[in-house]
């Protein structure tokens, strides 16, 4: 999942939560789906934490930057 923006990642979600809500799946399919979701939230929210960590070191740099001028 390297290759994968997280836009991408979210779009697939969205597809997996309608595929389940549907109730049109099995149980093993639910399953593949189920742990397939699971997969793509984690890597959403890795990617989230690390924008976050970013954009804490910009605010951080950009705050000491005023404090010097």
């Amino acid at each position: 999942m390297t290759e994968t923006s997280y836009e991408q990642a979210l779009d697939q979600l969205r597809r997996i939560v309608q595929q389940l809500e549907s109730g049109q799946q099995g149980l093993e399919q639910s399953l593949q789906l189920f742990e397939e979701g699971i997969e793509l939230t984690r890597f959403c929210d890795g990617k989230l934490q690390s924008v976050e960590d970013r954009v804490k070191i910009l605010l951080a740099r950009n705050q000491s930057q005023e404090l010097s001028a």
